[in-house]
């Protein structure tokens, strides 16, 4: 994985730790609640981020088996997974999400930099891109879905770096989009981590810790 590579990496770490902060406070009920994307619940959310780190690993999985194959057969097949995990209770989803994205993360830090070249799909009929592009698109899923929750963190709350990243459409007009929600309101009152620092574990994190 080379500098740039690492560097999203560490951005993906952070927009985790930070989405899970978010989960881990919110209650059953607070889950059936409407997110902001049009027919889903915030549980509809939870699962697709954490569905989404799956299959992901899963095509990194086959890349580096030398073969390369999709993470799923159909966008129909996709929808049958979030639907099947959206109801799951608040500990659950927290649990899930922390699981798959470390397990999405220990694929990612052991893949061959040849890997990265490999040209992927996450759907049988979907665009072909380099597996590079992998981690732009996790950030973007991380970030956005956690804007989607309506549960205290917005546009606002991104970091520069992701907030003028250059991205390819359609992740740019998905960012754009976003731009328009409300002004959040927390669920909770904030709890503010300690500061952290390159090379060291997250406090309270998943990393370092499973």
């Amino acid at each position: 994985m080379d500098v740039a590579l690492r560097e999203l990496s560490d951005q993906i770490d952070q927009a985790t730790q930070r989405l899970l902060g978010t989960a881990r406070i919110i209650t059953d009920p607070e889950l059936r609640v409407p997110s902001l994307l049009p027919g889903w619940t915030r549980g509809h959310v939870l699962a697709h981020v954490a569905r989404n780190a799956d299959g992901m690993r899963s095509v990194l999985v086959s890349v580096r088996a030398g073969q390369p194959r999709p993470a799923y057969a159909s966008a129909g097949e996709r929808e049958a997974a979030i639907e099947q995990d959206a109801g799951r209770r608040a500990t659950e989803h927290a649990a899930d999400l922390a699981d798959s994205a470390m397990a999405l993360r220990t694929v990612m830090r052991q893949l061959p930099d040849e890997g990265w070249q490999v040209q992927v799909r996450m759907l049988e009929e979907g665009d072909v891109f380099p597996a590079a592009m992998l981690l732009t698109r996790r950030l973007v899923e991380v970030e956005l879905h956690h804007c989607d929750l309506g549960a205290g963190y917005g546009p606002g709350d991104w970091p520069a770096a992701f907030a003028s990243m250059e991205l390819a459409e359609p992740m740019r007009s998905w960012r754009q989009d976003r731009l328009s929600y409300p002004e959040p309101e927390p669920l909770r009152p904030p709890r503010y981590p300690a500061p952290w620092q390159r090379g060291r574990p997250l406090p309270g994190s998943w990393l370092g810790t499973r």
